[in-house]
């Protein structure tokens, strides 16, 4: 593997087929965020796994048509596949297949380089939901360089069950940013004891417990915001025509990560992630090319 100078931005975690009602497309949220960092010129990479079979050649020549650098190990289990339903609204909801590829993520030494040399990473709670994939990325992400311009996003990403309160409170004390939505938000603060506070207020909390630089809340056509220290941020959604939401929260994860990782302030890259996120919500399926307005960060 070849360094490169400003480090590497990493997705990892699931890599999978999404089958929607109109055919399968590539898919997972790390994957997704690491293609989409991709296309604002940084170099993007996702980790994950496939398994030796058609759809794992299929997803590796597909990360190869878009360009995106990947670490696909191959396992003796089958690629991840995803069943997406879109209601009329264009939400999806999933059917995630269990004991896949991606649940079984090695970490070989060309991770441990790669993690040498990453200066921002992406991780969520569904990829930890066995413990293979979850050491691998444990041991990634300690194995990343400190200092104050390393970015660990766990992007909490709550799925059918597949968390544990002691799963996200270990993966929250390893990130420096949480990427949340509203839902989600319920449901942790349950879990950790303070359901009747208002969504700001168990956003500045958790802000505060877990020594976070940065929280991100999405709420929908509600809106987002981005809590710093001392500090709040808030962006309407902009109205658009839903083709689908598929990756939707991916695309703002990678716009917002590249925007600050290329010195644009938080509001900034708050208001490209937003308009981002909207762009995608306008297409079929999660890693549709973007145009130049939304890239070029000069």
């Amino acid at each position: 593997m070849v360094e490169h100078k400003e480090g590497y931005v990493v997705g990892i975690g699931e890599a999978l087929w999404d089958v929607l009602p109109d055919g399968k497309k590539i898919g997972g949220a790390p994957a997704n965020f690491a293609y989409h960092v991709s296309q604002f010129g940084l170099p993007g990479v996702a980790v994950s796994a496939i398994g030796h079979d058609r759809l794992g050649e299929e997803l590796k020549e597909q990360f190869d048509y878009h360009g995106l650098e990947n670490r696909l190990s191959e396992v003796d289990y089958p690629t991840g596949t995803v069943h997406v339903e879109i209601d009329e609204l264009g939400v999806p909801t999933y059917d995630i297949k269990q004991n896949v590829a991606w649940d079984h993520i090695p970490f070989q030494k060309s991770l441990e380089e790669l993690a040498r040399n990453t200066r921002a990473v992406s991780f969520g709670s569904l990829a930890q939901r066995s413990v293979v994939s979850r050491q691998t990325i444990a041991r990634f992400l300690e194995m990343m360089p400190d200092g104050p311009d390393i970015i660990k996003i766990f992007d909490i990403n709550l799925r059918q069950g597949f968390y544990t309160p002691e799963l996200i409170d270990e993966s929250m004390k390893r990130c420096n940013i949480l990427k949340i939505n509203d839902e989600e938000l319920v449901i942790v603060s349950r879990m950790f004891g303070y359901p009747g506070i208002d969504l700001q207020d168990k956003c500045w909390i958790l802000l505060g417990k877990y020594n976070l630089d940065l929280l991100i809340l999405t709420c929908g056509v509600n809106g987002s915001y981005v809590f710093s220290r001392g500090q709040m941020s808030f962006v309407e959604t902009p109205i658009v025509e839903v083709a689908d939401t598929v990756g939707a929260g991916d695309s703002f994860t990678a716009a917002f990560t590249a925007a600050l990782l290329k010195g644009k302030s938080i509001p900034e890259a708050h208001k490209l992630a937003v308009d981002v996120s909207a762009f995608v919500c306008t297409c079929i399926g999660a890693m549709p090319p973007l145009p130049d307005r939304l890239v070029d960060l000069r």
